[in-house]
């Protein structure tokens, strides 16, 4: 079975990032419109994604204290994080806020994952 990550700061650090994230999407400033309006996410649907990054967060920190619920966290993540990419291809929706955040966000999720479980 998989344990708890052997490097929790990584865990922490993506579980404050998403944090962060969900309560900037709640008021979301410019960037993160442009990046919402861009793939024609209609704005009635926002708040799913304030949800899905608390209760991800929420799961990477319950996952530091009992084995496999941060590691199926943060693999669901990364998912997340790849059909946001998808969605922007899709969309054809490929400027700097599509590389700054949405696959900033999936090459952290990914590092978190390796190096955080490697060993």
């Amino acid at each position: 079975m998989i344990d708890t990550p052997h490097y929790w700061w990584l865990t922490a650090g993506l579980a404050l990032v998403l944090f962060g994230d969900a309560v900037m999407s709640l008021r979301p400033p410019g960037f993160i419109q442009r990046c919402l309006d861009g793939v024609r996410l209609p704005r009635d649907w926002w708040w799913v994604l304030v949800v899905t990054k608390l209760l991800a967060a929420a799961g990477l920190v319950v996952g530091l204290a009992y084995p496999g619920v941060a590691f199926t966290t943060n693999v669901a993540v990364i998912g997340y994080f790849v059909c946001a990419a998808y969605a922007h291809f899709r969309a054809r929706f490929l400027k700097r806020e599509f590389w700054l955040n949405c696959m900033g966000m999936l090459a952290f999720s990914v590092t978190v994952l390796l190096v955080g479980y490697a060993v």
